[in-house]
């Protein structure tokens, strides 16, 4: 037997593929495995290759486990299938491969295709200090990294340096669409949407609005509000709508404590005027709770500073809502305002568990959301997992009987749940005929716990094959993903 180092190299020598990492090959007459020091890892050498070469472009068919929940309700699972993309970047056919012409197809079996991920919630600039100051408050952890750290994203230069990488380490992850918060600067926030245009990412970002507590010190007090509403709409006329609808603007003050009553009122109509979305946070910390009560006296709480501002709606995405009274859950349901849920935020900072079952009987609009940086990490798959063991915890711990949801419940949230907080859902969110390609192809074997198992997709079941993605899911185990059919730069491809 002889031992060789490899360093970040995807092919192994027996045809298969690994994420990058710091390996040893071992070499035997038996059976050659690739050890993976990092990450525990074997790759046997009868797992069988991916085979075919993708195009950059459409229309092609992809022949691969399907998986994904449907408009109306319920999910399909087809073990071995067939999904046609047209020449305009949208679903032309989903059937069983069986019996079915193959000419042309691309097989990617064993791969699993699922819709793209959508995430409600990110902040783009913070991606740098992801995994730092855990165990922090809310508001501490605001004034020592985050602060910071986005006051250094201030220029067409910083978002040229950081905005690509960001997009593309979105798709390694498996999100194809980002509804993510700038900085305060709009010169930044432009070269972010223009990295997006580049990219092909399905992308909503906002321009950070922030009048009683900034970070911009170059700039007069007495001219934030005018100057920040102004900048606002000069990228919604440039941005809002671009590319047929792939790229979108949300109008974005940062939360109450840092906004006054005006520029809450003022944000939220510019928002109904434009048509764009509105997103802030809501009810996350129990200081920042207290910090809204003080500042805003004349509220009922905190939902009501966002209600009397005119900011609740169905295009508005507020994140966390994890300590709302009855009252601001009703009031959220009845107008139908939508929430991004992160849980890994949540645990990471301390922040508390949100009671998502009793959210969703009372029929609030819930989709999920990285949080990065306040989550430690922009894997949706992760989200869906850290959210499972948060509610599971709840039922041990706070005695709550409600249920949790199951693997296809999560796959769901994920998704389709996404979009339709959006209002995207007649677009993507699921792979059904007609709507726009925004898939990813994910290899299941790498969330295996022992990689030298054979994998027959014909033999496991649906919500099986969603456990072992949220509960094993592997950094490198989304190998492509594709908005309205165009492959985007990220993933690392099959073998």
């Amino acid at each position: 037997m002889t031992l060789r180092s490899v360093s970040s190299d995807f092919a192994a020598p027996d045809g298969g593929f690994i994420g990058p990492s710091l390996c040893w090959w071992t070499i035997s007459r038996a059976r050659p495995m690739a050890v993976c020091r990092d990450i525990g890892l074997h790759l046997d050498a009868s797992v069988p290759a991916v085979t075919g070469t993708l195009p950059p472009g459409h229309p092609f068919a992809i022949r691969a486990t399907v998986l994904t929940p449907l408009t109306a309700g319920g999910s399909e699972h087809l073990a071995d299938g067939i999904v046609e993309v047209d020449a305009g970047g949208r679903i032309a056919g989903v059937r069983e491969a069986a019996g079915a012409a193959t000419a042309g197809v691309i097989d990617l079996r064993p791969l699993v295709l699922l819709p793209g991920m959508v995430d409600l919630h990110a902040h783009l600039p913070q991606l740098p200090n992801a995994g730092l100051g855990a165990g922090l408050d809310l508001l501490t952890w605001l004034d020592r990294y985050v602060f910071p750290l986005e006051r250094r994203f201030d220029d067409a230069e910083a978002a040229a340096r950081l905005a690509p990488a960001a997009f593309r380490a979105f798709a390694a992850a498996g999100t194809t669409t980002v509804l993510a918060y700038g900085a305060v600067f709009k010169a930044s926030t432009d070269g972010a949407f223009q990295a997006a245009e580049a990219h092909g990412i399905r992308a909503i970002l906002g321009k950070v609005m922030m009048d009683r507590i900034t970070y911009d010190e170059r700039i007069d007090p007495a001219t934030i509000l005018d100057r920040s509403l102004r900048e606002s709409e000069e990228l919604i006329a440039r941005w809002h709508g671009a590319d047929d609808g792939r790229l979108g603007y949300a109008v974005t003050p940062r939360f109450a404590v840092s906004c006054t009553a005006d520029m809450l009122r003022a944000s939220a109509e510019l928002a109904a005027r434009t048509e764009t979305w509105w997103q802030t946070h809501v009810s996350e910390d129990p200081g920042e709770i207290d910090e809204v009560h003080r500042l805003f006296p004349e509220a009922r709480d905190y939902v009501d500073v966002y209600d009397r501002a005119g900011g609740l709606g169905a295009r508005t995405i507020l994140a966390h809502a994890i300590h709302l009274s009855d009252r601001e859950l009703a009031r959220l349901v009845e107008t139908g305002t939508r929430i991004a849920h992160c849980p890994s935020s949540n645990l990471f900072l301390a922040s508390g568990v949100m009671p998502l079952a009793r959210y969703l009987e009372a029929g609030l609009a819930i989709g999920l959301g990285s949080d990065v940086a306040g989550g430690p990490d922009l894997s949706i798959f992760g989200v869906m997992r850290v959210g499972a063991y948060s509610q599971t915890v709840r039922r041990v711990v706070a005695d709550d009987t409600e249920p949790t949801l199951a693997p296809l419940d999560w796959l769901r949230m994920g998704t389709l749940d996404g979009a339709r907080a959006l209002g995207l859902d007649e677009r993507i969110g699921s792979i059904e005929v007609g709507k726009e390609a925004d898939l990813i192809a994910v290899d299941p074997r790498m969330t295996a716990a022992m990689r030298d198992l054979p994998y027959d997709p014909a033999e496991v079941d649906a919500a099986d094959v969603m456990s072992r993605l949220i509960f094993r899911s592997h950094p490198d185990m989304v190998r492509r993903a594709w908005v309205r059919g165009r492959r985007l730069e990220g993933p690392p491809g099959p073998a």
